[in-house]
């Protein structure tokens, strides 16, 4: 799993017919801290995920393994919304704060 900050998103008037009705966002990956790592992604969002929420991502096969997104064509996939990161027992991200 990928811990990251949804960018934005991707609009596509032309795609594969099974990607029809996926809302696909801009996914920067984070680390702990919340800092930037410098890599992004497109994933499919399952969870109704906006711009700069913290989300937790699958990649790879797991990404497949949702209800939305079972036998389609992605490679990530959000499956949360970050409300708290803990660290080594230090709060580094609490969301709305």
């Amino acid at each position: 799993m990928v811990l990251g900050r949804v960018d934005g998103t991707v609009v596509a008037t032309r795609k594969a017919d099974r990607l029809d009705g996926l809302k696909l966002l801009v996914i920067s990956v984070i680390d702990g801290s919340g800092k930037p790592t410098g890599s992004s992604f497109i994933a499919a969002d399952a969870v109704g995920a906006g711009p700069g929420e913290v989300v937790l991502c699958a990649q790879g096969s797991s990404s497949r393994l949702t209800p939305l997104t079972e036998n389609r064509p992605v490679d990530a996939v959000i499956i949360g919304i970050v409300d708290l990161v803990e660290v080594e027992g230090k709060e580094t991200f609490r969301k709305g704060s």
